[in-house]
């Protein structure tokens, strides 16, 4: 049974909570690497306001390199099953490029893809989350995780135009695989294949990305623009600036804001909806 995802960006954004089962991740890589820690907390940020878990098994930073489908299964599975044994109700997400673990994911008891890729690299992803019914999360990456930030590129003409344009196409082409369009949301992708001025004209064009009727999530929290621009190099003491972003981005009328810090986060963005509201 795929759950709902409890969202509705007219009232402020739902909270996606991080849960990386991996031990390279830019930001908490190694944390949850056991299933007990893992589930204990996913299950805190849960309690802490989060709507839906996305649990990821391959680290997709820069500079990353590709993690076999063997070794996913086996980070995210045991995971998976744990959390949906503890809690029934709540959302979880699979963050992966293959179609493999995303219908075993599924199986477990995820209700929500979420692919860097758009369903571009594994010609399958589209079947799967065709027939599974599952939530489908659409992020703009340019190049792989392995070389999207080497030679100082990339490069835009207009960074924001470009990346709604390739979102918008890739949510018509998901729809035409049938995918409803109810359950397709898009994510512009902050710091895949993007310079630190492309990540911050992004947010700035976060009110075009919602024009278009489709659920907008954004995935800021201890990104590395947030420390250029704070001067914080730890990326675990970047917890304001990634505030700053959940702010600007629910005053923008996102639809999920993909958080580490799950209880600032969801204080910051209840009282950015609650001053919406007032002023409506």
């Amino acid at each position: 049974m795929i759950r709902p995802l409890s969202i509705d960006a007219g009232r402020g954004p739902g909270v996606m909570g991080i849960l990386n089962v991996t031990p390279d991740s830019f930001s908490d890589g190694g944390r949850f690497t056991d299933v007990g820690a893992a589930v204990e907390h996913a299950l805190r940020m849960i309690a802490e306001g989060a709507v839906v878990i996305d649990v990821g098994g391959e680290s997709t930073r820069p500079g990353a390199e590709p993690v076999g489908e063997e070794e996913q299964l086996r980070r995210v599975l045991p995971v998976i099953r744990a959390l949906r044994a503890a809690d029934g109700d709540a959302a979880i997400s699979i963050d992966t490029r293959s179609a493999r673990v995303a219908e075993a994911a599924i199986g477990a008891g995820a209700d929500v893809i979420n692919d860097v890729s758009a369903l571009g690299d594994d010609p399958e992803m589209a079947r799967v989350a065709a027939q599974s019914g599952a939530n489908v999360i659409l992020m703009h990456r340019r190049g792989t995780p392995a070389d999207m930030q080497r030679d100082g590129g990339p490069y835009y003409a207009d960074v924001a135009g470009e990346v709604l344009a390739y979102l918008v196409e890739r949510a018509a082409w998901t729809e035409a695989q049938g995918v409803a369009r109810e359950r397709i949301l898009i994510d512009p992708g902050l710091g895949f294949g993007k310079r630190h001025e492309h990540n911050l004209q992004l947010m700035a064009a976060l009110p075009r990305f919602a024009a278009t009727g489709l659920p907008v999530v954004v995935g800021a929290s201890r990104k590395r623009f947030i420390g250029t621009v704070t001067g914080e190099e730890n990326a675990g003491a970047r917890l304001y600036g990634s505030l700053a972003c959940a702010a600007s981005a629910a005053w923008s009328r996102a639809a999920l804001i993909r958080a580490h810090d799950v209880g600032p986060t969801v204080q910051v963005v209840r009282m950015i909806g609650a001053i919406a509201e007032a002023v409506r």
